[in-house]
C-alpha cells in the first residue's frame, strides 16, 4: 500500500535528501523540528517507511543506532562508510552475493537476503590523522 504524501513526509524527505551521509532519526528531527513542529515519532515512522519502500537506505551503526540516508539506487547494493566523517560509497559486491547464495544453499535455505555494510576510515580522514 502506497503511503499518502503529506507535508510531514515531504519535510522528512527534503531533510534526508539534503543530509550528507547517514543520519539518525534524532539528528534529522533536530534539523527540522523548530521549523516544522514535526514530532520525533513521525520522523521515525516516515524513515522506516522510506527504508521499506527503498526510498532510503537504512543500516545499523557499530554502536547499534539505526541510520538512514536518501537512496541513490533502487538496486541491491552495499556501503563503505567512514567512521569519522560519515562519507558513504555505494558498492557492488559480487563475491558477497555469491557467498550468500552458496551458504544459504549449503544449509538448505532459499530466498536468502543479506545486508553488508563496511565501516572504515576514508582516505581524506586518514590523511588528516597522519
Amino acid at each position: 500500500m502506497a503511503q499518502r504524501n503529506t507535508w510531514q513526509r515531504e519535510a522528512v524527505r527534503e531533510a534526508l535528501s539534503s543530509s550528507s551521509g547517514f543520519v539518525s532519526a534524532q539528528d534529522l528531527h533536530a534539523l527540522i523540528r523548530d521549523e516544522t513542529g514535526i514530532g520525533l515519532a513521525t520522523v521515525y515512522r516516515t524513515l522506516a517507511g522510506f527504508a521499506k519502500s527503498g526510498e532510503a537506505d537504512s543500516l545499523q551503526s557499530p554502536e547499534g543506532e539505526n541510520l538512514f540516508r536518501a537512496c541513490e539506487t533502487a538496486e541491491h547494493h552495499h556501503h563503505l562508510i567512514c567512521r569519522r566523517c560519515g562519507r558513504t560509497v555505494e558498492i557492488e559486491a559480487r563475491a558477497v552475493e555469491q557467498w550468500a547464495r552458496d551458504v544459504a544453499a549449503e544449509n538448505g535455505f532459499s530466498e536468502a537476503e543479506h545486508v553488508v555494510d563496511i565501516f572504515g576510515v576514508c582516505a581524506e580522514c586518514a590523511a588528516k590523522a597522519a
